[in-house]
């Protein structure tokens, strides 16, 4: 049976959470449809539905590629995610048995991989339980929009270089399940509240970058000045450049540095 656009994108998120598919990965076209045994044209259906989700961009010159987000926009993803998953915890009524034992063979699950060395496996579980809570609180429209800013964190996560403990993760998931367990909402909702802005506080924000920071180096004035400068051999003197000498002075400066 052929795969669907729907089938491609999907494995595509699902790599991108497992931390598989790490931010700036190029994604061809033809690399794609041989991958999946189908058309280019169920691939560029499959990336452009991404593109519309905030999961890849393309340029006309370069192709496809998973996004590189910028500090602004893991901020923003942040604030989205603590918008929609308080509010759906704090919006829910009592959580049936059904959810409930849903929810926690997920933990299990998540339990098991964090003994196991396979890393994406225990990455999509942690990521995939914010997914399962809101299918679980009964609203799969939101499910489905915070896979994606599930998906977009653990890029951030990737790209800042999360230190956050894969271990204490999975305990808080544990407690937040505990308290709707219990019918505490209001402490569920503190928990969630406290976890995001935990993970998101272990991202190392980087420092705005400087273009001219390696040349800029490379050019300082040298201080030490009591070291004794070696005699320079005698030479030809060098002829003096001529009027019409056309040589790129950048380019010249990039080989002498």
């Amino acid at each position: 049976m052929a795969i669907s656009a729907s089938e491609i994108s999907a494995r595509i998120v699902e790599a991108v959470m497992a931390q598989k598919l790490a931010p700036g990965s190029r994604l061809g076209e033809q690399q794609l449809a041989m991958l999946f045994d189908c058309s280019r044209t169920i691939v560029r259906e499959a990336l452009t539905r991404l593109a519309a989700r905030g999961i890849v961009t393309v340029s006309a010159r370069r192709g496809w590629f998973v996004i590189e987000p910028s500090q602004d926009e893991a901020r923003e993803a942040f604030e989205a995610r603590r918008v929609i998953e308080l509010g759906l915890i704090r919006s829910t009524g009592r959580i049936d048995k059904a959810a409930l034992r849903q929810l926690k063979a997920h933990l299990q699950r998540e339990k098991a991989a964090l003994k196991e060395s396979d890393v994406g496996n225990r990455s999509f579980l942690l990521g995939d339980f914010h997914v399962c809570l809101a299918e679980c609180l009964g609203n799969t429209l939101l499910a489905d929009t915070l896979r994606d800013f599930t998906a977009r964190t653990t890029l951030i996560a990737m790209l800042y270089q999360s230190t956050h403990d894969a271990v204490q993760s999975c305990e808080d998931h544990v407690q937040i399940v505990a308290a709707l367990e219990r019918g505490d909402h209001a402490v569920a909702e503190a928990l969630m509240a406290e976890h995001i802005g935990t993970v998101q506080s272990a991202l190392r924000v980087q420092a705005p970058s400087d273009p001219l920071a390696q040349l800029r180096d490379a050019l300082a004035p040298l201080h030490n000045t009591n070291a004794v400068a070696p005699a320079k051999p005698r030479r030809r003197k060098a002829a003096a450049p001529s009027p019409d000498d056309t040589t790129d002075s950048s380019t010249y400066l990039g080989a002498l540095l």
